[in-house]
Parts: structure tokens; sequence; C-alpha cells
């Protein structure tokens, strides 16, 4: 990780209330690394091309490492010891319901300086296709569970405003009220898959490929596969073979009331 992006990921750890040694510099000599911290205003934010038209101002041969479904303590653990093998930071979008009953592992995820952002509160497929009222209710229901778990409460506004729809099954309806409460839409420019059943190899050369022909982007994971956990360290083994710089995600630091 290179000296800026530990100080970004420094003042972000103190804006959020985490203590500083979590997040002391590492000797990253060798391994991949996190090439550079990218805050994003989530303020209107709709990236992500395979649901929107636009996506993250990346260079090329850069990637945001991003993990949905979590967090899951057979899987999880072994995804955070992946990433901390080669200094790389990833964003976690959480389900409600897991972080709940694993606060334990969603503070690891911070702690190691990890974005936590969000995935509904019960992952329903999707909420594109239930009553909006109920939709907006398993989101808020979401927010607040993921806050409790990573910081011991939950406010109007999520620490880390971002989301992630559930199947990408978001509506204008939806899209409008999460721009509304501030709070920024990420989607993905290519997926590994994984929700399919494959070995290892087969999901690394699948992702592999995309990520060759995209040469870019927000790349979509779950860290509650096994064969995601399985193919992790090559991925990423192939990704500093390749020339590929990973980018992390973190929101502005909130905004400070200046006297008059």
């Amino acid at each position: 990780m290179s000296r800026f992006a530990c100080r970004a990921a420094l003042l972000l750890a103190l804006s959020l209330g985490i203590s500083a040694p979590a997040y002391a510099a590492q000797d990253c000599a060798g391994r991949l690394g996190t090439s550079r911290v990218m805050e994003v205003d989530p303020v209107g934010l709709q990236v992500g091309t395979k649901q929107f038209p636009q996506t993250l101002d990346l260079a090329d041969r850069e990637v945001v490492l991003t993990f949905d479904d979590g967090p899951h303590p057979g899987t999880t653990p072994a995804v955070l010891k992946a990433l901390a093998r080669e200094c790389v930071r990833a964003t976690f979008f959480l389900i409600g319901r897991h972080a709940a009953a694993h606060p334990d592992l969603v503070r690891r995820e911070i702690a190691a300086g990890h974005t936590v952002g969000h995935h509904s509160m019960t992952h329903p497929m999707t909420l594109a296709d239930i009553p909006y009222e109920k939709a907006v209710a398993d989101i808020e229901k979401g927010l607040k569970a993921d806050d409790e778990a990573a910081y011991g409460a939950g406010g109007t506004r999520p620490r880390v405003p971002f989301f992630r729809f559930p199947g990408f099954g978001s509506s204008p309806a939806l899209l409008a009220y999460l721009k509304r409460r501030g709070i920024g839409v990420f989607g993905a420019d290519l997926w590994a898959s994984d929700w399919n059943p494959m070995t290892p190899e087969a999901q690394l050369t699948l992702v592999m490929e995309r990520l060759d022909h995209a040469g870019r982007g927000i790349i979509l994971f779950h860290d509650t596969r096994a064969q995601t956990v399985k193919m992790l360290p090559d991925f990423l083994a192939a990704l500093k073979q390749k020339g590929y710089r990973v980018v992390h995600i973190v929101p502005p630091p909130p905004q400070t009331a200046v006297a008059p």
C-alpha cells in the first residue's frame, strides 16, 4: 500500500472512530498492494456499466474489488486473510441479517482497512419486485443493522453511504429514494459469476478473460462462496503478474460545522 493510500485510510479510520493502530502502514514490498484510494462522493452516484451508463473514473488496468452477501464465518475470514497477504483493500456490501449475526466479522473488515457498504437486510430477489414500502423498509433495516454491527449504533445516515441492489434489481422509484437519502449506488463492470458452481480454476479463467477484455472496472465477487475463497490467492497473483492495480474506494470524511 502506498504512503498516500495509508494516510488516506488512516484519515478515514479516524473519521469513523476506528483506532489508528489498525491502519498502521504495512511493508507491502513485493506484494500486489493497493495503488491508490479514491474518495467517492455518494450524492447522486450510480456507477457500474452492468447496470448504469457510467462507471468510476478508473485508468487503464485499474480495478476495484467488491464482495457481496457476507459476512459468513465459514468463508469471510479466509477472504480477509488472502487480501491481507497481498496488502489489498476491498469493499464489502453486507446483508444486514448476516452483519447482525456476525458483528465480529464486520469489525474485522473495518479494522483491516476495508470499506463496508450495504446490500439490504434480507437480500430479496429483487427489491424491485416487492412493494415499494417493503423494499424501502428492507433497505433501511439493512443500513441500521450494518451500522449497529460495525460501530455499535445506527444513525439517520449510514456511516458509509454506499449501496448495491441485490441482483442489481433497482427501480426508478428506489433509485430516486436513495438519491434523496444521499446514498450512492454501485453496480459492477464485470463479475465472476460465482453464484454458478464451478471449479476455482474455471472461475479464475473466466474472470481474467472478462477483465482482460474490459481492461479495468469494478469487479463483483461473493465472500460467501467457497470457490471464490479458493480462487482468490491465484486471482491476486494474476493481477500482479499482468500489471493490474487495485483502487480502494472510500466516502468523503464527514462534514464538520464551521463556526460563523
